[in-house]
């Protein structure tokens, strides 16, 4: 039984003085990691930290616009310029030459506190820092974010495929039902064909077909089954291939050279494969590949877009069309970019799986399992969650009779359509409280409520500052954060609330 203080007659340390024997700590450990951090950095490596801080010859003074303000910028909307920009900064970062074990024995929250010192201070202030400071927090800076842009060049991907068949879909649906007609009774109506045929077998189709259905009728049987056969399929990838033939094709060299790819399940090597074949051949013109060039189609090519991939020219030889295959792969690499069977090497939430674990969940596998109530082999997982849909399934069938929140729809892409539930009764403790609230303080704004709740309780003090030191006022401090929190939480916006008092800029905010 270990003793107290009391016992040993140890006296903890003030608050005060603990608080300086903990910032004499933070302030001997950042003396160290700036300086080993400063003599791991080449002369070359910072000189492009120079070039990044840089301000460019034609900005406005009040604007700093500097290549260090342009990798702070978050990915724009889901398009081929945003991948483009993306990939720019990209290689920026990776043309300044960071060592590859800069900062890799150190934990990432370490690293991110500075990452967000130096994303905050303009770059006027950066450039004020001693070297070993200033060089220190561009390189975490840099460091973090090449892992979020290249989660973000992740994003954009599975983004940009998904758009490409989504719009698709919806333009091919447009086009052909702009031009469809249901027929009804086209059971009654083939037998009376079938039946006209067969009395007159000698006849034309016009004497003995039209008199029973109309010409008219049959454009519309044609058109009927364009839109619900298989010429819908075509259709729509008629249309993914345009649009990809002839705009999102470019980002796929630049998205090969710049990310690499890996996965850790064989069953899904062969579309690691397809891209390292895909990079291999980039700088042919050819339209077609041989399937004796070791094309991978297994694993990769689904067997409902197979015959778009997989082509006859006028020999009978089978051969691979291009851009189909291209289209294909970035389907199939999508789908496993989701899941995670497929990683993105120096990324962040794409990284490798096995990072995820542990590093001792090989030896202590039974008690982490243990831990998440989960049965460690994957075909007793499987079996259990078939269970449990067969189950939610049976009770499902056994009461849509008597269920008036479900009913099943035939002509719908979604068969099952839920009835959305009726709002629950407001508690009674809830609407005394509102009542009570607006007894007290009537006509009182949000923002008041929220400076008496802080000058009661005081948790702006909990926000401290990334930067080394804090030089505003605390008391205008307050209210900037106040103001922030009140423009965040209620979505009025920072410059909305900032342009209500002309004594506190955007900036300042």
């Amino acid at each position: 039984m270990k003793s107290t203080s009391a016992e040993s007659t140890i006296e903890p340390p003030a608050s005060t003085r603990l608080d300086r024997i903990i910032g004499s700590a933070v302030n001997g450990f950042e003396k160290l990691f700036f300086a080993e951090s400063f003599d791991a950095l080449s002369v070359a490596c910072q000189s492009s930290m120079d070039e990044l801080l840089k301000v460019s010859d034609d900005a406005e003074s009040e604007k700093e616009a500097t290549p260090f303000a342009e990798l702070r910028l978050d990915p724009g909307r889901p398009s081929l310029e945003s991948v483009l920009t993306e990939l720019e900064k990209l290689t920026r970062i990776v043309d300044i030459g960071l060592p590859e074990d800069l900062f890799s024995s150190l934990p990432s929250p370490i690293i991110q506190n500075y990452r967000l010192r130096a994303a905050t201070e303009p770059p006027r202030e950066l450039r004020r820092h001693p070297k070993r400071i200033r060089y220190t927090l561009v390189a975490a800076f840099c460091w973090q974010r090449k892992k979020e842009i290249i989660d973000g060049l992740v994003d954009l991907l599975i983004q940009v495929i998904h758009r490409i068949g989504v719009r698709s879909e919806r333009k091919a649906i447009k086009t052909l039902m702009a031009d469809l007609k249901r027929v009804n009774g086209k059971t009654t109506l083939l037998y009376k064909i079938a039946e006209a045929s067969v009395e007159n077998p000698d006849g034309t189709i016009k004497e003995v077909v039209y008199p029973v259905a109309g010409e008219q009728t049959l454009h519309d049987l044609v058109r009927e089954f364009k839109a619900t056969g298989s010429a819908f399929e075509q259709e729509v990838h008629s249309i993914i291939r345009t649009s990809y033939g002839n705009h999102y094709r470019r980002m796929l060299p630049t998205i090969l050279d710049a990310l690499e790819f890996r996965s850790n399940n064989l069953l899904h090597r062969p579309v690691i494969n397809a891209l390292v074949f895909l990079k291999k051949h980039r700088d042919s013109k050819s339209r077609f590949f041989a399937l004796d060039d070791g094309v991978p189609i297994d694993g990769v090519v689904k067997s409902k877009s197979r015959e778009f991939v997989v082509e006859q020219d006028t020999n009978g030889v089978e051969r691979v069309n291009r851009i189909n295959y291209e289209i294909a792969v970035l389907q199939a690499l999508r789908e496993r970019l989701r899941c995670k069977e497929i990683w993105v090497v120096g990324a962040d939430r794409y990284r490798n799986p096995d990072d995820d674990l542990p590093t001792d969940f090989e030896v202590n596998r039974e008690e982490y399992y243990a831990a998440i109530k989960q049965p460690e082999q994957a075909v007793e997982f499987v079996a259990e969650l078939k269970q449990a849909m067969a189950t939610s399934l049976e009770s499902f069938n056994a009461t849509i009779l008597r269920n008036d929140k479900v009913k099943l729809v035939e002509r719908r892409k979604n068969k099952i359509c839920l009835t959305p539930l009726e709002p629950q009764p407001e508690p009674k403790n809830l609407s005394f409280l509102k009542t009570e609230v607006s007894r007290r303080w009537p006509m009182t704004s949000l923002l008041d409520v929220l400076k008496e709740t802080d000058l009661r309780v005081g948790f702006s003090d909990e926000f401290k500052t990334t930067s080394s030191r804090e030089v505003i006022d605390r008391t205008d401090l307050q209210k900037r954060l106040l103001l922030s929190f009140y423009g965040l939480g209620t979505n009025t916006g920072l410059k909305r609330v900032s342009a209500s008092d002309k004594h506190i800029s955007y900036k300042g905010v």
